[in-house]
């Protein structure tokens, strides 16, 4: 393949996921500043990776059909706007940033199966994919490396004498890299398209759309609105209404989003269970990390910093040991092997609460959790398309990466549910058992606290923890409610892991792989 077109589609990649992780060292600042409730502090990290786990299969048609290079440029272009807008959110404006940020993810969506079907249609051999994909894979490690680190050292400036405010520049320096990114592609990139035997399925991408987007919607609201609220109860209704249909729909269309038949495998089922509770389990610890270190513990975004370098570098120094883990041992082994170690950190974590306020405590079971991940990542699509016969392993593959989008974006949706809802139902009951604390609360609601503390306070255990005592009451009271729900948080995911770890090595360890890792070919366009 052209050199032009590998630039293009690593560096489109390692844009993407600067933009999934930014908001994870900003949280805290984010929370001060715009004066958010707990749960839409939930939906700035979601309002990226829901649309990525929405569109990213319909996308990866869209670019077969029409062109990949036009699709990368234009991912890329979305990425942009949606880092301006962000950038540019005033005070209050919530709204505005998830705006923003759910534009971001629809370009992210775009790029990332536009920049490994490029990769794939440009090389030739196994040996010239496996090398080209191996740097693919590095950009992404990349990107989730260096974002928090950009964040950090961005958010130091000070935006109008308020430090709190100086996490816009993240987003901007995401939208100034996507701009650099359009620019590549439209220069060097060349074009490719393989439209024989494709064909956009509307009636698919729309029902498991609507499906997915109110289970999540019910899922991070209930912690606000309660969970027999009848929104939550509706967005429930709703998710299970339109998977029906989804599945309906599927069954008769020619050319499906999603080939049910896949399922029908029972290694490829399993394999499916594995990626989503592997998935939710890791981003849900990078999700209580965030929100533990950041708007807990109050770290600055560059201290933030730290704890995700941990929780990444890992990464890094396993790159070029994964691959040769797969050559020599079972895949299924490798897999529940990362799973086990991301639970194990994970058990350490809910050990360790918020009230150690040392990064140090955490940096090692920060640094298993990151080996575990990236050990069982390699071996997911390995284990996922081994399972299926060779004609159907590129579907198998599409298929896989959309399980583990939705795994992750559901990590910080029932992380946050849980931690939020237990922390607010610490907060009441302390309130209620102690009448000195309740006099307190009457106290300062009656006082002429102006309006934005005041609902800053009474916005959730994320507001009540941000405002300092005095003239707040509840800190205290919230800090130590948070540190224990997050723990819980923790403990959920490394359950979630050891359950996907159990799995792997009993169902998928002991058996034999027959079929190759080699995606079956596509007619591929390769336009100069």
């Amino acid at each position: 393949m052209t050199s032009g077109t590998l630039l293009a589609s690593v560096f489109a990649c390692f844009v993407a996921q600067i933009g999934l992780s930014i908001p994870a060292v900003i949280n805290g600042y984010i929370n001060k500043d715009l004066g958010t409730t707990s749960t839409q502090l939930t939906w700035v990290s979601d309002a990226f990776l829901v649309p990525v786990t929405l569109f990213e299969l319909t996308f990866g048609v869209v670019g077969d059909l029409f062109g990949r290079k036009r699709l990368l440029a234009t991912g890329a272009a979305l990425v942009v706007v949606g880092g301006l807008i962000a950038f540019v959110t005033p005070s209050g404006g919530v709204g505005i940033l998830l705006t923003g940020q759910v534009i971001a993810g629809l370009g992210a969506a775009a790029i990332f199966p536009t920049s490994v079907a490029m990769i794939a249609a440009g090389t030739h051999t196994v040996r010239d994919r496996a090398h080209s994909i191996s740097i693919w894979a590095a950009a992404l490690t990349a990107g989730g490396f260096m974002s928090p680190v950009i964040g950090g050292v961005l958010a130091r400036i000070h935006h109008s004498g308020s430090p709190e405010a100086s996490w816009r520049y993240a987003f901007l320096a995401m939208a100034i890299l996507a701009a650099l990114s359009v620019a590549i592609t439209v220069a060097v990139a060349q074009n490719s398209l393989a439209p024989e035997g494709r064909s956009l399925d509307w009636p698919g991408q729309i029902t498991i759309a609507v499906a997915l987007f109110a289970l999540l919607y019910a899922v991070i609201q209930g912690a606000e609105d309660g969970w027999g609220s009848l929104t939550v109860i509706g967005g429930f209704v709703v998710a299970v209404v339109f998977l029906v249909l989804f599945v309906l729909v599927e069954r008769r269309v020619d050319k499906p989003l999603l080939q049910l038949d896949l399922f029908s495998n029972r290694m490829f089922t399993i394999s499916a269970v594995v990626t989503v509770l592997g998935m939710f389990a890791y981003l849900g610890t990078a999700y209580d990390t965030s929100i533990r270190l950041s708007a807990i513990q109050e770290y600055t975004p560059l201290k933030t910093s730290i704890g995700f370098v941990l929780l990444n570098i890992m990464g890094v120094i396993l790159f070029p040991v994964s691959s040769r883990m797969l050559q020599r041992f079972n895949p299924g082994w490798v897999l529940a092997g990362g799973m086990g170690l991301i639970g194990i950190g994970d058990l350490v974590l809910a050990a360790i609460p918020a009230t150690n306020l040392s990064i140090a405590a955490v940096a090692v079971p920060l640094l298993v959790v990151g080996a575990g991940f990236k050990t069982a990542v390699t071996a997911i699509t390995v284990v996922a398309v081994n399972s299926v016969p060779t004609q159907k392993a590129g579907m198998a593959s599409g298929a896989t990466s959309m399980l583990r989008d939705f795994g992750l974006t559901l990590g910080p949706a029932i992380i946050g549910a849980i931690a939020l809802t237990n922390a607010a139902n610490a907060i009441q009951a302390k309130v209620a058992s102690s009448p000195t604390l309740g006099k307190a609360v009457e106290q300062f609601n009656a006082s002429p606290v102006p309006p934005p503390v005041k609902g800053a306070v009474n916005s959730g255990p994320l507001g009540a923890n941000a405002i300092p005592n005095p003239p707040n009451p509840l800190k205290d009271t919230a800090f130590h409610a948070l540190s224990h729900a997050y723990s819980i948080g923790y403990l959920v995911c490394g359950i979630a892991a050891l359950v996907a770890a159990a799995i792997a090595a009993v169902m998928i360890g002991g058996r034999q792989h027959e079929h190759a890792f080699v995606s079956a070919p596509e007619p591929e366009l390769v336009v100069d």
